[in-house]
């Protein structure tokens, strides 16, 4: 089973410029405005379980109206 916890704004596609942004996680961009899009980070259970705070080096700006959780595929979409 994958271990990855996916922010995303749309859905990944071939023309986003993919980029590591810190350790294991990976940010696609839109390839027009530069913007992040989607974020991958990996291994997200471990670093639960490890108790080490982490922190993704961005800023971010949430709203709840287009939040949808979908726990089979392990994944948040906003």
């Amino acid at each position: 089973m994958d271990d990855i916890l996916y922010l995303d704004q749309c859905s990944p596609y071939p023309e986003q410029r993919s980029e590591e942004i810190g350790d294991e996680i990976v940010a696609r961009f839109n390839p027009e405005s530069g913007n992040i899009e989607n974020l991958e980070i990996l291994f997200f259970s471990k670093r639960l379980e490890s108790q080490i705070q982490f922190e993704l080096p961005l800023t971010a700006q949430f709203s709840l109206e287009n939040m949808t959780i979908n726990h089979n595929q392990n994944s948040l979409v906003l």
